[in-house]
């Protein structure tokens, strides 16, 4: 399945009954709120709620990062309280250059969902019917069966990297804007920099009016960044395991399929003072 989804597309799916599940994943680092008030002033008709913090993350305990990975127990029953089911296409959006459509995504694919989309260039690109009431989210009547996250990396992973070069080379990229990867203008993470031995691509690099750029141009990119290094080896990261999910998913478009995802990403790696840092 292509993992993006026209406007046109989508609205196609929706005339003719498909069984599909839209999900509106608009959020704000900054104010919390303001994803959930979005979406009660206007969605796609017939959209739920998904929220980053609530519903695609773990509690926090100071040292997980800001937004941890859940278990895939957890996630199981998320699933079924939003009614994901495991035959259902889920089509994610947002209006943000698909950053937080794409941690659904993400989350669904690594946990065996197969048919997951995101909306190639979000609300802002929907020419389509507008609701402001909710529906009613039917809950699975069965919690799914839960799934080893495929592609997951943990901060075990990292430090071997960093421990012996060989096992890292140029595999892991950084998703942040270049002043925060430098350790600059850093405004939500206690401590600024990355993590050595990492290479930058910002997530948006990845977008062109709004939209993801064709899968020849992206490839042509991220080959370019990579140097001949094999998809797999490449481990993605950002500031907190979000804009990260937006470069895995442009490989994805670019045919690059198979690399992976430190979910705990800056945000996990700083709060450890002996963890080495880089600017």
């Amino acid at each position: 399945m292509n993992p993006l989804i026209t406007p046109n597309q989508l609205e196609e799916l929706v005339n003719t009954g498909a069984d599909i599940l839209i999900c509106d994943c608009r959020f704000d680092l900054v104010n919390p709120n303001a994803g959930r008030e979005a979406y009660n002033a206007g969605h796609i008709l017939g959209a739920i709620y998904v929220d980053l913090g609530r519903d695609l993350s773990a509690a926090k305990t100071g040292s997980n990062g800001r937004h941890p990975l859940p278990s895939p127990e957890e996630w199981a029953t998320t699933k079924q309280r939003l009614g994901i089911d495991p035959k259902t296409t889920v089509i994610a959006y947002d209006n943000h250059g698909s950053v937080y459509a794409s941690r659904l995504w993400w989350m669904l694919k690594a946990s065996g969902h197969a048919n997951v989309q995101v909306l190639d260039g979000g609300l802002s690109a929907w020419n389509g019917s507008i609701g402001t009431i909710p529906p009613m989210i039917e809950p699975l009547k069965v919690i799914p069966a839960p799934q080893e996250w495929v592609g997951a990396v943990t901060v075990d992973v990292i430090e071997e990297c960093i421990a012996d070069p060989n096992l890292l080379g140029h595999c892991m990229i950084d998703a942040r804007a270049e002043d925060r990867f430098r350790g600059e203008n850093e405004t939500l993470d206690a401590i600024g920099g990355h993590i050595p031995g990492a290479l930058n691509r910002f997530f948006k690099h990845n977008l062109s009016a709004g939209q993801f750029k064709s899968p020849e141009v992206l490839r042509a990119e991220f080959e370019s960044l990579l140097g001949g290094t094999a998809t797999h080896d490449v481990i993605h990261q950002c500031g907190s395991g979000v804009s990260a999910c937006h470069n895995v998913l442009a490989m994805e478009v670019a045919g690059l399929a198979g690399s992976r995802l430190y979910v705990g990403s800056w945000s996990e790696w700083c709060t450890d003072p002996k963890r080495p840092i880089a600017t």
